[in-house]
């Protein structure tokens, strides 16, 4: 007889996954689930529950609730909703789930993340991957395992989990326009294996359909344009102010003077216009979806 995984087997499994760690490097990152863990703790304390009987009643190990009780470890949401639940918080534990994922999130991706949800336009060009906008976990994964020096399966794990989550700016209302150009020699490159490059594929189109999004494959057929030395991006928000950054151009740091934006904005423009437009873009990649 095949033995069924009960849900609180599925949850201990989960939670205890490789990429949930806490970064030793991320001193913010650290102190925000060393004081969730606190609070957890102090909250079992006073509902007079020892780490035993609470992890039982929550369908945990043991080792996992002192772990994050001892900021050592991330708790998944669902471990923060049980843990409400069970101890009577009326909702403050689960109201930690927001800065919880951000720590999941490496510092250098929490920047770009914070400006991504704020933004009301993004404008992207990627001349040698697809953006991490539009990638699948198992692109993601995929890209990230042929990096060198290789990383660690729980820096692995971290890496993808971030990356995915960004993909939260879909559900944003009201929806920020976003544009992509990909360049064809990318999408041709044989990232993963067949399954992946055709979930890939799906995926562009799907997002590509979306009412809020510009989708253009650059062909290869064209001419030097101004994106061959790499990655353009510019984000406009609500309030007037933009912030763009270039691998090409001004160091590739991030600028918000205003001359210096306008010359990307005319850099992304002019890919624009010689790459395919929106509706032959997504045929061409349904024709590499049929090929693949």
């Amino acid at each position: 007889m095949v033995a069924v995984e009960s849900d609180a087997e599925l949850l201990r499994r989960e939670s205890d996954e490789p990429g949930w760690e806490v970064d030793p490097d991320d001193e913010w990152g650290v102190a925000v689930i060393e004081t969730v863990g606190r609070q957890l703790r102090l909250r079992r304390e006073a509902a007079g529950m020892r780490v035993p009987d609470f992890a039982k009643a929550a369908g945990y190990g043991e080792d996992l609730v002192y772990k994050i009780e001892g900021g050592k470890r991330i708790p998944r949401p669902e471990y923060l909703d049980t843990a409400d639940e069970l101890l009577g918080a009326g909702g403050l534990l689960a109201a930690m789930k927001e800065d919880v994922a951000k720590v999941c999130y490496p510092k250098k991706v929490r920047e770009l993340t914070r400006l991504e949800a704020k933004a009301a336009e993004i404008g992207l060009y990627v001349c040698s991957s697809i953006p991490g906008l539009l990638q699948t976990p198992e692109h993601a994964r995929a890209l990230l395992e042929c990096w060198q020096p290789a990383y660690s399966p729980e820096d692995l794990e971290r890496l993808v989990a971030a990356r995915i989550a960004r993909r939260a700016i879909y559900d944003r209302c009201p929806a920020p326009a976003l544009g992509f150009v990909l360049e064809e020699a990318t999408l041709r490159r044989r990232v993963g294996g067949t399954m992946v490059r055709r979930q890939q594929f799906e995926r562009l189109l799907e997002v590509g359909r979306l009412g809020n999004v510009t989708l253009q494959v650059m062909p290869m057929v064209s001419g030097p344009h101004t994106g061959i030395g790499g990655r353009i991006e510019v984000l406009k928000f609500a309030d007037g102010t933009a912030v763009g950054r270039s691998d090409g151009a001004f160091n590739g740091r991030p600028i918000h003077e205003p001359r210096q934006l306008r010359i990307l904005e005319l850099r992304y423009g002019t890919i624009r216009a010689q790459a395919l437009p929106p509706g032959e873009s997504l045929a061409f990649i349904e024709q590499l979806l049929g090929e693949t």
